[in-house]
């Protein structure tokens, strides 16, 4: 399953940042577009909306007991404890829980403007991009300082996350004032992430005065989709069918080009080889030994009968052989009619009134035997090589398995 990823304007629909990743590793293909000119939402292609960092504030709750993410009284709980917070009605705004928070623990509120969320998704619905996910741009962490430098040198934004603030997420002016704010980041317990963009990257490492890490646009918002973040709760919730399909999607695709799985894949595919040439080895074995049998029951056919030269079927020339051997010395055989006769009379006391004979067969007529009495028969016959059935209104006896 590849990846459209979106990157929701801080306006109303219109020209759209995105990125496509066929692998969730790499972002070959990246731009900006209308909802229309976006890459196509094949079968296969999952769109993650990303909302941009200055469009969501974050909010620190203690959840009541009983109230957890599936708890239908979730959104009246939330605008209630946050009441005081917020700035808009919150029958204006959208709320998301922290993923993975049981009920009545603390957890991180996501809030939006609702308008503006349901007017961008709509765009990209009409356009049939429909948002399988929505991820934030930036969510809170509680480790180390993290500061990526975005936008232009004119403009220059911080994206900061974590350090002084544990679980700060916001969207601030890259100057003086805001590395005051979040401290000396030569003072920092643990080294900081320090990033930037490329058109930003110089003016970061003279203001910084330590060397950056470059990042593209495009990778940021890859960094995004694999945040466990889904802001797409309470009336956006999509099904359990449907969250199920893009979980098994997500981890196929992380299977299949991840690095952290690639020793997993490398074990898949010698198990795999393994396997095979297990299989081989077994198939190689079994059709020695066959070959080795069938050598066997030829090598007993010429021997016990030199005249055979040449060996097709070596079970039915033993059988002609071992006929025309007793037919030429005068033995009797199971097919003939005195054998046939003796083993009559061990099955059934019963005399018939006609009899109809052929080789290895016995038709009788004046002998009826129901289910039990034919049942009983057979297990006296079959040690002789003899069976006893029924054809109409006669009994058959023939031999068990005719050469």
């Amino acid at each position: 399953m590849s990846l459209l990823l979106v990157l929701l304007p801080p306006g109303p629909p219109g020209s759209y940042p995105y990125a496509h990743s066929f692998d969730g590793q790499s972002v070959p293909e990246h731009g900006s577009a209308v909802p229309a000119l976006l890459p196509a939402a094949r079968r296969g292609v999952e769109v993650v909306a990303v909302l941009p960092a200055a469009q969501l504030s974050w909010h620190r709750v203690s959840l009541p007991k009983g109230v957890g993410r599936g708890s239908p009284r979730l959104r009246a709980t939330l605008a209630g404890l946050l009441e005081e917070q917020l700035l808009d009605d919150p029958g204006d705004l959208h709320f998301a829980l922290e993923p993975g928070v049981p009920a009545g623990a603390a957890a991180w509120v996501a809030v939006c403007r609702r308008d503006w969320l349901h007017a961008h998704l709509q765009a990209l619905d009409a356009a049939q991009r429909p948002a399988a996910r929505i991820v934030p741009e930036l969510a809170p962490r509680a480790d180390g300082l993290e500061l990526t430098v975005v936008g232009e040198p004119e403009r220059a934004q911080a994206l900061a996350s974590g350090g002084p603030a544990p679980g700060m997420a916001q969207l601030l002016p890259f100057n003086a004032a805001t590395l005051a704010l979040l401290g000396s980041v030569d003072a920092q317990a643990a080294p900081p992430l320090l990033r930037a963009e490329p058109a930003v990257a110089e003016l970061a490492e003279q203001t910084l005065q330590q060397a950056v890490t470059l990042v593209q646009p495009a990778q940021r918002l890859l960094e995004a989709s694999r945040g466990p973040w889904d802001l797409a709760q309470l009336e956006l919730a999509s099904g359990g069918g449907a969250r199920a399909a893009r979980r098994a999607g997500a981890f196929w695709r992380d299977f299949l080009h991840a690095p952290a799985w690639r020793p997993a894949r490398w074990g898949l595919g010698l198990l795999l080889l393994a396997q095979l040439v297990g299989l081989n080895l077994w198939a190689w074995r079994t059709q020695d030994e066959l070959a080795a049998r069938r050598a066997n029951i030829e090598a007993t056919l010429t021997d016990s009968f030199p005249q055979v030269k040449v060996v097709v079927d070596a079970p039915l020339q033993m059988a002609r052989e071992v006929a025309s051997l007793r037919q030429a010395t005068g033995a009797a055989s199971a097919r003939d009619l005195e054998p046939l006769l003796a083993a009559l009379g061990q099955a059934t006391p019963t005399v018939p009134t006609a009899i109809d004979y052929s080789p290895g067969e016995l038709r009788l007529k004046g002998v009826p035997l129901n289910a039990d009495a034919l049942s009983q028969a057979n297990q006296r016959l079959r040690p002789l090589g003899y069976q006893l059935g029924t054809a109409g209104d006669s009994s058959v006896l023939r031999q068990d398995s005719a050469p």
